[in-house]
């Protein structure tokens, strides 16, 4: 079953790199207490992700910073070293949160896993942006495939 608005985040553990190497990132604390706004690509490095999608929340980081959130997440089907690279590539420079998801745990508990095995790319998350309040969803924007509008950080700052 598919998340939705309203819905609590269910618990897991993503990771993320830290100054001592990889570090476990909890849903149930990360999200405590908090609004973060959350997205997720097919894959760190892939055309879209790399020329749209990561970019644009770097490049909106302040106005949604501005607008209430706490923090902004991108999330992947990855590996932490790959999204470590990638976010240290696009110079996320402390303004977007990289976050590995390494065996698609998480995208599966959510509901947003995606087959992308056609393109040698094994199961993946699609791509979506989400808000999230203590721990609820708020706002769920889930792309039709191969589609890149409603998860965008333009989008998001119209849900703040």
């Amino acid at each position: 079953m598919t998340i939705k608005a309203g819905d609590k985040i269910p618990s897991a553990t993503l990771t993320t790199m830290t100054a001592d190497g990889p570090g476990p990132v909890s849903t149930d604390d990360y999200f405590a207490g908090r609004k973060i706004v959350l997205f997720s690509v097919p894959g760190a490095y892939t055309p879209t992700c790399s020329a749209k999608h990561l970019p644009g929340f770097i490049d909106q980081a302040d106005a949604i910073l501005a607008k209430g959130a706490d923090e902004i997440a991108c999330m992947s089907v990855n590996d932490v070293f790959v999204m470590h690279a990638w976010g240290k590539d696009a110079g996320t420079g402390g303004k977007v949160t990289m976050l590995a998801d390494g065996n698609g745990d998480f995208a599966k508990a959510l509901g947003l896993e995606l087959d992308a095995s056609g393109f040698g790319m094994g199961t993946r998350a699609q791509r979506f942006s989400m808000i999230v309040e203590d721990g609820t969803v708020t706002a769920l924007n889930i792309e039709d495939p191969g589609a890149f509008q409603v998860s965008s950080a333009e989008h998001a700052l119209t849900q703040l």
